[in-house]
């Protein structure tokens, strides 16, 4: 009698928690939009270190902007507490420097001064070295198209000024951030009945058509990079001669470090950096292989850290913007877990995300009840896909990691985002 007591207990107990996450369920099949294209949905509790609930959780999608969790991961396993500025060293009366991929010297959010002021007061001559490579300016399934957009600059060994030039409005007139490219701005006399910047897919010279400049006007353009241009740039940036060299990186270097890695993701995660993104697995590869080869980096990420994920991935590049990433919702759960033993603080694994309701890629998604966010994920948007994946902290203090991809739909994504919106917050109220 007592066994089965104990027995319908447990079927009971069973029962309501199976009845519980059903729900989820009835949520999803009342949905008119989710019906209308692909989707996957994974939730795993992770006091529990369980699985609850999924739908299509083994099928493969385009991530979009969630490959940024892959890149996050990648930083906070290769590349250290902070980012190496340049290696660097000291032969004769010269200096020596190479580039290590950091997206940071000069950047308009994230420049600092150490790499500057270090190479302004050496007293010694100044060579870059440049180091021979395979890498790409552009990643497999980019779309060309957008090579003038602010979310698609070129990548390099050693960026400057974010690899963009910054057109901005102040007090009435254009200014350019750097002033270097100044000279290759052409006013054009056109029928255009709006502001617009254009640039060339081959070359610099910046066409403005000429009409009225915006108040407030910001705008980003990528510029098209090469070894010669940069040596300009870091010529009329330090105001000093600055030389070439094809020396190979030796085994012992020394390093000038400029910003704390954490900082760099946050900074791509929270607004969704693509050229921080693929800069970032630029500087692990450089660390860990003293060279640059991201997809020898992207393997070695996959044979040591994700081969143990139950369904297999392709990864393209780090940013999301390649079409021919593939992974599975049960695939970004697992990912998001090693993040958080990687980690191991929560609070310090909850920063790295978007904060729903108060900022990033969220900020104007969720609501904050009292001002709390209640979900913090990694949004993904490119045409025809968008997807969250990140944790939920529900009202009775429940954790969880969740996934939900979206792929193949036609027309705006807020349809889309409002769903996963409804479901996510039914998940916080009910769990």
């Amino acid at each position: 009698m007592k066994n089965l007591l104990t027995f319908l207990l447990l079927y009971v107990s069973f029962s309501l928690s199976a009845q519980d996450f059903s729900s989820i369920t009835e949520q999803i099949q009342s949905s008119e939009v989710l019906k209308k294209h692909y989707f996957g949905f994974s939730l795993f509790d992770i006091d529990e270190q369980k699985y609850v609930y999924g739908i299509n959780e083994d099928k493969h999608f385009t991530p979009a902007s969630n490959t940024k969790v892959f890149t996050t991961l990648t930083s906070l396993k290769l590349i250290g507490d902070s980012i190496p500025g340049i290696a660097y060293i000291e032969r004769g009366d010269s200096l020596l420097f190479w580039g290590t991929g950091d997206p940071t010297f000069l950047h308009s959010r994230l420049g600092n001064s150490k790499v500057l002021d270090f190479l302004k007061n050496s007293n010694k001559k100044l060579y870059l070295a440049f180091q021979p490579t395979q890498e790409p300016s552009y990643r497999d399934g980019w779309s060309i198209e957008d090579y003038e957009f602010y979310y698609q600059p070129e990548l390099s060994q050693f960026p400057i000024y974010g690899n963009v030039v910054q057109f901005k409005e102040v007090e009435g007139s254009l200014r350019l951030e750097p002033l270097y490219f100044e000279k290759y701005v052409k006013y054009l006399t056109d029928t255009i009945t709006r502001y617009r910047i254009h640039r060339p897919l081959d070359n610099n010279n910046f066409e403005i058509n000429n009409f009225p400049l915006p108040a407030q006007y910001v705008n980003e353009k990528p510029f098209k990079t090469s070894d010669s241009l940069l040596i300009s740039l870091l010529q009329d940036t330090l105001k000093r001669e600055v030389f070439w060299t094809r020396d190979s990186l030796p085994k012992e270097v020394n390093y000038i470090y400029s910003t704390a890695t954490k900082d760099v993701v946050r900074e791509m995660m929270l607004p969704s950096d693509n050229f921080l993104a693929e800069q970032l697995n630029m500087v692990a590869s450089f660390m860990h292989f003293g060279s640059f080869n991201t997809g020898d980096l992207r393997k070695y990420m996959k044979d040591n850290f994700y081969r143990n994920f139950q369904d297999s991935i392709e990864l393209r590049d780090g940013s999301g913007l390649s079409v021919y990433n593939k992974v599975t919702p049960r695939s970004m759960v697992e990912l998001l877990l090693l993040v958080q033993n990687e980690v191991g603080d929560e609070a310090a694994k909850l920063r790295l995300f978007p904060a729903g309701g108060l900022e990033g890629t969220l900020k104007n998604i969720f609501h904050a009840p009292e001002g709390k966010a209640f979900v913090w994920s990694k949004t993904g948007t490119i045409n025809s896909v968008h997807c969250q994946s990140g944790y939920i902290l529900t009202k009775k203090n429940k954790r969880f990691a969740y996934s939900f991809l979206n792929n193949n739909f036609l027309g705006s994504a807020n349809p889309v985002r409002k769903e996963m919106v409804r479901i996510v917050t039914y998940i916080y109220e009910n769990f």
